[in-house]
């Protein structure tokens, strides 16, 4: 490359001269005034660096020398003539030529190097190898000044006019923008030095074993300590959340969806709760609680293809009727089949997925993304209540949210970090999994991402409690309950109390209930074994772990 020639030394006045975009942004007030003095009484010694101010004419931008121009307004005013070179430069020539008037001369702060980052990686389409290399800096420097580009305008003059230090800046930068100016006045009316305040943040930090959601998402968050681990000297403990507000919200929507779960389920235990007769007296008699007709005509939603227009059953798993297994003429008792059973756990299988579709979408940005553009192009976007994103518009946008005017909200939305736009976007899509009325919509967005009910429900005893014996036996024969005791074993539980048996089929050595999903309970009907669990690695040989 072609070192730049020499350009002639003209002189132009003030008056004609413009800022340029430089990246220095703060300018000690000591160190102008000394300036001030030097070139009233030695004039301007060195050129100022000024190019063609683009979209302009006659006047002319500094591309390096905005000390020497502001200490000359001052000290001449603006009719005074100074010398320049003027040298037609692109955008990026001159970006170049300022940071390296900046690092060559008075050290920038390194807020104005993070500021010259933010402009180098654009320019650079994000590629942050090339970025570090056109300014000279190592890759770590780079992603420091990256991190410390997010802090608010507020800490960075105060970082500039040394009010704080670098390990103040660290701390305050690994908290939402909107918190740090709070943080701010806390620690310089208090004094506070570094390492008290990393104490004061670790007491507002959340520990995140402690966290009832799905922590997927946060192993990448920028408000993860550990991120903060790898860029600053100065950081929290590990494995603690800095941004309560995401915090507070992940934990209150999976509470919200626990307890609408429990609700649910409790709810539709007690509608479905067989009569008491349904309980035996000790003799092994039991009553099915359904007749001939109602296993014949009780089919769930699940059961029914989810085209619209279209009502006829979806295709079940084979069904081999179990005849009754209490006294008495087989005629006056029903046979169960998977569409019987299916009748006794509609609302809880419809709960349940719900749920669990909710969750799927909380936790992943993308797929509720797409939920949400489906949803509006379908016209059932506005089937979510409308106080169930209202309520929470504090915790996902600001505490200030709901009481502003609707032209401040839009101003608000719009100045959401990735972060918390990426909330948002969960948090829609959750809501329009619990409250789109087909529940069809819901079964399909549970196929198009592979949610899988067996990693978050598991037979326990409610959902046992719902059926009859010869209902209890299906299920343990298509769970494999039945062979693992024995035709005889199990027989010998059926003769028990159903209470007993219940008891029996949960507690049963050696059988494990976790991944098994009973086909009452699937979209389609069939039954879900475990999961196929892959083997762990051969040991190594001792020699192997020595070497």
């Amino acid at each position: 490359m072609t070192a730049p020639q020499p350009t002639p030394v003209n002189t132009l006045p003030l008056s004609l001269i413009v800022k340029g975009d430089n990246p220095r942004r703060y300018f000690d007030r000591k160190k102008h005034d000394d300036l001030v003095a030097s070139i009233r009484l030695r004039g301007i010694l060195q050129p100022i660096l000024l190019r063609p101010a683009p979209g302009r004419e006659d006047v002319f931008a500094i591309v390096a020398g905005e000390r020497r121009y502001r200490a000359a307004l001052e000290a001449y005013g603006a009719d005074a003539e100074v010398p320049v070179i003027v040298r037609e430069m692109t955008d990026q020539q001159a970006l170049d030529a300022a940071i390296a008037e900046n690092d060559d001369r008075d050290d920038p702060s390194e807020t104005e190097q993070a500021d010259a980052a933010v402009r180098y990686l654009a320019a650079c389409q994000n590629d942050r190898a090339e970025a570090a290399r056109r300014l000279g800096w190592s890759r770590s420097k780079l992603d420091r000044r990256l991190a410390l580009a997010e802090l608010s305008e507020t800490v960075k003059l105060a970082l500039d006019e040394r009010r704080i230090k670098v390990g103040h800046a660290e701390l305050l930068a690994a908290i939402p923008a909107d918190k740090q100016d709070k943080a701010l006045e806390t620690i310089l009316a208090s004094g506070l030095d570094v390492s008290k305040t990393r104490d004061l943040l670790m007491r507002v930090t959340q520990n995140l074993a402690a966290a009832c959601f799905d922590k997927t998402e946060c192993t990448t968050c920028p408000f993860n300590s550990a991120s903060q681990r790898t860029l600053f000297e100065t950081h929290v403990d590990d494995g603690h959340c800095t941004n309560p507000g995401c915090f507070e919200l992940k934990t209150q929507t999976a509470e919200a969806i626990r307890f609408e779960e429990q609700e649910r389920a409790e709810k539709a235990a007690r509608a479905a709760a067989p009569p008491a007769a349904d309980e035996d007296d000790g003799d092994g008699e039991a009553d099915d609680g359904l007749d001939d007709s109602e296993s014949e005509t009780e089919v769930s939603s699940v059961d029914r293809a989810e085209t619209p227009g279209r009502t006829e059953p979806r295709p079940l798993a084979p069904q081999t009727p179990l005849p009754s297994t209490a006294g008495g003429s087989s005629a006056h008792k029903s046979t169960v089949t998977v569409k019987s059973i299916a009748g006794r756990t509609s609302d809880l299988r419809e709960a349940t997925w719900r749920t669990a579709v909710a969750r799927a979408l909380a936790a992943n940005v993308a797929h509720a993304h797409t939920a949400i553009l489906v949803a509006a192009m379908s016209g059932t976007l506005p089937q979510i209540k409308a106080e169930t994103l209202k309520a929470r518009a504090g915790l996902l946008v600001g505490a200030s949210f709901p009481d502003i005017s609707y032209g401040d909200k839009i101003t608000e939305i719009r100045a959401l970090s990735e972060p918390q736009a990426a909330n948002v976007l969960s948090a829609v899509g959750a809501a329009y999994a619990k409250d789109v009325l087909t529940f069809g919509h819901v079964a399909d967005l549970a196929r198009a991402f592979d949610v899988d009910l067996r990693d978050v429900w598991q037979v326990d005893k409610a959902f046992l409690e719902r059926y009859t014996k010869d209902e209890l036996k299906f299920i343990a024969q298509e769970s494999g309950l039945v062979a693992h005791v024995g035709e005889k074993g199990f027989a010998k539980l059926l003769s028990a109390k159903k209470a007993d048996l219940i008891a029996g089929m949960l507690n049963r050595p050696g059988f494990d209930w976790a991944g098994r999903l009973p086909s009452s309970m699937t979209l389609d009907g069939q039954y879900r074994p475990p999961p196929v669990k892959a083997a762990p690695p051969a040991a190594a040989p001792i020699k192997q772990l020595a070497a």
